[in-house]
């Protein structure tokens, strides 16, 4: 499938209407006072306290073999409706609901790009990590660098004052062990969902456009596709993905206030998506 480029961001996306708060009625990224207020806080100063570069490698160590067992998307999907996420203050419906109302609306809104509609369906399906036995608190929530300084346009910035990194020389400097311009697909990042399936696509053989895979790895960096943070790493084709996850974003975030779907009634349509992007059977993960 074709890489599109800015052009199609403005051509082929058209005007969609999304419900104005979430499913608690509340506006949307609440962090302030949301019905899930506490369980949110408490997983953010797990993540922000505990996240750091010797925790990431370990992480990458131990996942990125895929040695956890083979499964098909489908059933992975079907594992997740075990799964409400505490990092979430919009939503406590199961994960998988939330696939299949992402894909939707993305395949309503960009009908000839099938790939963007099972970026969709597959985005948040690293979260199974969590029913593996992870804590939540580093499955799910916003990711941001690790390795630099963290930046306090993170949500609840104030808890990466218990993290080890804040204190080191090197670790704690604006652009830490990176140089500006280095790309952003060149930092290390928060482990989480979202690094974890976009390495598993790409080492099970998925044939979904860079771009695609991009969203997934990125969907969850808020700080810089939302706040504007970490900009000096930008780099080349950087401000092309960057587009691309916000375009993603208005589906993922906005969809949470939608109906339930019928998901039975959905999964053929997404099997063939499935086999033409190359992982229709049973993968590593």
């Amino acid at each position: 499938a074709p890489r599109p480029g800015m052009a199609a961001v403005m051509e082929c996306s058209v005007d969609v209407t999304f419900e104005s708060q979430n499913a608690f009625g509340d506006s949307y990224r609440n962090y302030e006072n949301s019905a899930r207020q506490d369980s949110v806080s408490e997983n953010y100063f797990k993540q922000h306290s505990q996240m750091t570069v010797d925790f990431v490698k370990g992480m990458q160590e131990k996942w990125l073999e895929l040695s956890h067992g083979e499964y098909t998307i489908m059933e992975a999907i079907e594992m997740l409706d075990e799964l409400v996420d505490d990092s979430d203050p919009d939503n406590e419906l199961p994960n998988s609901i939330h696939d299949f109302q992402t894909a939707e609306r993305i395949r309503q809104a960009w009908p000839e790009h099938d790939w963007f509609h099972l970026v969709g369906l597959l985005h948040d399906l690293g979260k199974v990590m969590a029913l593996w036995g992870e804590p939540q608190w580093c499955v799910v929530g916003d990711t941001f660098p690790v390795g630099c300084k963290f930046s306090e346009k993170c949500v609840f910035p104030e808890h990466f004052s218990s993290n080890p990194d804040n204190k080191d020389p090197v670790y704690s400097t604006e652009n830490g062990i990176y140089e500006e311009g280095c790309g952003i697909a060149n930092l290390m990042m928060a482990w989480g969902h979202d690094e974890y399936m976009y390495w598993m696509l790409k080492k099970n053989g998925c044939t979904i456009p860079e771009v695609g895979l991009n969203m997934i790895r990125f969907h969850s960096f808020y700080p810089w596709h939302d706040a504007g943070a970490y900009k000096q790493f930008e780099g080349p084709g950087d401000r092309e993905t960057l587009a691309m996850v916000k375009e993603f974003n208005r589906f993922d975030l906005y969809s949470k206030g939608d109906a339930v779907p019928d998901v039975e009634a959905l999964k053929p349509y997404y099997q063939g998506l499935l086999k033409k992007y190359g992982i229709d059977g049973k993968l590593k993960w």
